[in-house]
């Protein structure tokens, strides 16, 4: 493998794991949110993602969200190259493979294996495009290194550590137990040449009294020759983190509004419902059985990446018949993407996009889908319809998302009217859909939607409006003073080679 990228004028460093979910996506853009206020010019990258979390770009092109929410820590517009390949699981052991931001094929994980160095000038190409433009590169790897099944052929690990040359520093999570363990079998199990990659170890999500842990740290330095740089404390933020899911998904917030998120087996985009975690007495939380199902104020079914398969999921867990009776009651319904088609009469596969076949709906709204082989792509700027029902009040108010999806619905009764622009959504009574992904984030949207919900059980919500922008703001910087605070940043410059321009 062979770095072609111009050092001289761009510093890298990479971020490395012992496992998944050890922190690896915020500490990156708690990096890039430090260097950038520091006076660089820095971007993140991660050369291969697997998620179901996706974002189109300014230019149509398809990319991770974590890069996206990296690049925004870093003050920047996201670009494909921060994120050259992406695989989105389909189901069956597949994953759709998008490559420089567009749908390559369809893979099994061990054709997909056997292909995966033929990547590797898209990501060298990536890579030399971004040190063109900035002058530190914060690159995050997958997983760990140490998973020696998969060590060969490695592009995202320390595979990519020595296309980039970079310094590595290792994190490890103490709160799932073991720290200690994970580190020193993660550094064991590398080639002489990795471990020497590995600059400085952090171990993430500690609670407690730091002067504890001091021993271990002590006996892991001596033992493997390399510093702790870094002991991050747990962190209470929201952040589109590619792997906060498993988190959202055991929370029981409770609050005056309960909004229930139907959890899909291929569940895509959930970070489209973050903004209602941040309104005060408004409680998201996943369902999955009928009996988990309540008595909610919102029910929303979101992005699927297998449709049909998780519309007879739906039907399996009795959740189908909970739906219809909730909505039968004129209560509010609002599907997004997937979960809007799943909203409609049928759905068919007449190409084998998602294996073929057809299914019927929940009849909510009079709509038909028909997937087709090509995948919709664009950024949206619209305008909600002249609408009625329980959120008028959204009405003639602008929204900005993302449409990503392989169908087409068409509305077969006058009875709907349109919920958002050119056809993009429909609405009947109190149910809604779209295919906008991000619809709630802009200003205004959520806090309209909770209003009706507090007014609707005869409540007044009385709390400031939430600017989205303004509260991601504060939560970078939040993440950005965690990282000055507990991480040692003049040993973090000094492995990159370049000078802290604060001091």
């Amino acid at each position: 493998m062979r770095n072609t990228t111009d050092k001289k004028k761009t510093a890298y460093l990479m971020v490395q794991g012992t496992m998944s979910n050890a922190g690896k996506s915020l500490i990156v853009a708690g990096l890039c949110r430090v260097f950038s206020q520091d006076g660089y010019k820095v971007c993140p990258f991660k050369s291969q993602n697997m998620a179901l979390n996706s974002y189109v770009t300014d230019d149509n092109l398809e990319m991770g969200r974590a890069q996206v929410m990296q690049a925004e820590a870093a003050g920047i517009k996201p670009s494909v190259y921060m994120n050259p390949i992406l695989l989105k699981p389909t189901g069956d052991m597949k994953s759709q493979v998008i490559v420089n931001g567009k749908v390559l094929a369809d893979l099994s994980a061990k054709d997909y294996y056997a292909k995966k160095t033929e990547f590797i000038p898209d990501i060298e190409n990536a890579l030399n495009v971004l040190s063109k433009e900035y002058e530190i590169i914060v690159i995050e790897g997958a997983g760990s290194p140490a998973e020696i099944n998969l060590k060969d052929n490695d592009i995202v690990n320390m595979g990519m550590a020595k296309i980039a040359d970079a310094p590595v520093i290792l994190a490890g999570d103490i709160d799932r137990g073991g720290v200690f363990a994970q580190i020193y079998g993660t550094v064991m199990l590398l080639e002489d040449d990795e471990k020497a990659r590995i600059k400085g170890i952090v171990i993430n999500k500690f609670r407690g009294d730091k002067t504890i842990l001091d021993p271990g740290i002590e006996q892991i330095e001596t033992m493997l020759n390399i510093p702790v740089c870094g002991v991050l404390p747990y962190i209470d933020i929201s952040l589109d983190d590619e792997d906060s899911l498993a988190e959202r998904l055991a929370s029981n917030k409770k609050g005056d509004i309960d909004i229930a998120v139907v959890r899909l087996p291929h569940i895509s985009n959930f970070t489209d419902f973050n903004v209602f975690d941040e309104f005060e007495g408004v409680g998201v939380r996943y369902v999955k059985e009928a009996h988990e199902f309540g008595d909610p104020d919102l029910v929303i079914i979101p992005g699927s990446k297998n449709t049909i398969a998780d519309l007879g999921d739906i039907r399996d867990k009795g959740l189908d018949k909970a739906i219809s009776a909730y909505a039968a009651q004129h209560k509010p319904v609002i599907g997004i993407c997937g979960g809007y088609q799943m909203l409609g009469n049928t759905i068919s596969d007449p190409d084998g996009v998602e294996g073929g076949g057809s299914a019927e709906g929940l009849k909510l709204l009079p709509i038909d889908t028909c997937l087709t082989t090509e995948k919709k792509r664009e950024p949206v700027n619209g305008r909600f319809a002249d609408l009625c029902g329980m959120f008028a009040e959204l009405s003639e108010l602008d929204y900005s998302g993302y449409e990503i999806h392989m169908g087409i619905s068409k509305v077969t009764d006058d009875k709907a009217s349109e919920f958002t622009d050119s056809g993009s959504g429909y609405c009947l009574d109190n149910v809604y859909g779209t295919y906008v992904h991000g619809i709630f984030d802009e200003d205004g949207v959520a806090d309209v939607i909770v209003r009706a919900l507090y007014k609707a059980k005869g409540l007044a919500y009385n709390r400031e409006t939430i600017s989205r922008r303004n509260f991601k703001e504060s939560q970078y910087d939040k993440l950005a003073d965690m990282i000055r605070s507990h991480m040692d940043m003049e040993y973090i410059y000094k492995i990159m080679g370049i000078e802290n321009k604060n001091e």
